[in-house]
């Protein structure tokens, strides 16, 4: 069988698929791309591809188990053949990139005709790390514990998390010392816009699921949860006028300072959620334990990539991008991530 394929194949790509896909990422072409898979990754990788992929890759197709998907005018991307055309589509399509997107492989997975194609150059990637790549986050709803098992993320090297804390420590230092003027200038501006104390201390869920109490400059009218737990909302009517400013510049944050110098959060990394919402998106959301695995951060991934949270929706997003940061954790991805939260401040954007 091996030898037919490479037959078929061989006169076509002349054996330089790494020499193609060099060729393409140098000029700035395309990728061609089959998606094996019909099911939720499947789908979402293609949205992703075709919306975020910066015009890298040209989706074909999918290839679905199941003949009667093929060619259904509704479905986008296309279902344009079965697993058992990749060879011959692949071939057909000049594709450069195999992408297999299968919820479960058990009896599913066509590994000869995969095994001929890696052989000829040409890409095979598995779904989960494609779509992390090209999105930064991770598909929760269809990722099974087997991926996140064995996969190269979530390493703990003792002298990155040492040096996280001396950066933590010493940024936390630098800030309260920089910015103690700004400070004042904040609490005198609370005092004079609305009655109540300048600081809110409020409950939250930390490094392994403990809780701590998180400090922030106040923001709403004192008593404003009287009634009762609720998300932010977009205008919503709690916040004062000074509050308001303060939410859009991020600078409610500033007192978090305190939190990173006793070691109950960190400079980046998830932002702490309260007990009430944790125990409510434990049961709901997948894999939400993992974000207690870091220090929660003044600043994270999701807050750089996405908007505030203010429902069940909105956490389920965040958790995918808190998950790509606590699997990619690096001094690197760190230093990314102020970087865009300078940005981010500077726009206002994602602010409640």
């Amino acid at each position: 069988m091996i030898g037919s394929h490479l037959g078929d194949l061989t006169q076509d790509m002349s054996g330089q698929g790494g020499l193609t896909e060099r060729l393409f990422e140098f000029f700035g072409l395309r990728k061609r791309v089959i998606i094996l898979g019909d099911g939720g990754l499947a789908s979402n990788l293609a949205r992703v591809l075709v919306t975020n992929g910066r015009n890298r890759f040209e989706v074909v197709g999918l290839l679905s188990k199941d003949r009667a998907c093929v060619g259904i005018p509704s479905v986008n991307p296309t279902v344009i053949g079965t697993i058992d055309q990749l060879f011959e589509l692949t071939e057909n399509y000049r594709v450069q990139t195999i992408a297999v997107c299968f919820e479960d492989r058990r009896g599913t997975m066509p590994l000869e005709a995969l095994l001929d194609i890696k052989s000829l150059g040409i890409e095979v990637v598995d779904g989960h790390r494609m779509y992390e790549a090209e999105c930064g986050r991770l598909s929760i709803d269809e990722l099974k514990p087997s991926f996140l098992i064995f996969s190269q993320g979530f390493r703990r090297k003792p002298v990155v998390m040492v040096l996280k804390r001396l950066v933590d420590v010493f940024g936390a230092l630098l800030g309260l010392f920089l910015l103690a003027p700004l400070l004042v200038v904040i609490a005198i501006l609370i005092k004079l816009d609305s009655p109540g104390s300048v600081f809110y201390r409020q409950t939250r869920v930390g490094l392994h699921g403990y809780p701590y109490v998180l400090r922030k400059f106040r923001s709403m009218r004192q008593n404003a949860e009287a009634d009762g737990v609720k998300w932010a909302a977009v205008s919503d009517d709690r916040v004062t006028k000074v509050g308001y400013w303060l939410r859009r510049l991020r600078l409610d944050e500033l007192p978090q300072f305190i939190n990173v110098l006793k070691g109950e959060m960190s400079l980046v990394g998830p932002r702490p959620e309260r007990p009430h919402f944790v125990e409510e998106l434990q049961t709901l959301i997948p894999f939400y334990d993992l974000r207690h695995t870091v220090r929660p951060g003044i600043t994270g991934w999701a807050q750089t990539c996405f908007q505030y949270a203010a429902s069940l929706e909105d956490s389920h997003m965040k958790l995918q991008y808190d998950l790509y940061y606590v699997k990619n954790l690096s001094l690197w991805l760190d230093i990314r991530i102020l970087l865009r939260t300078f940005h981010v401040v500077l726009l206002g954007t994602g602010a409640r």
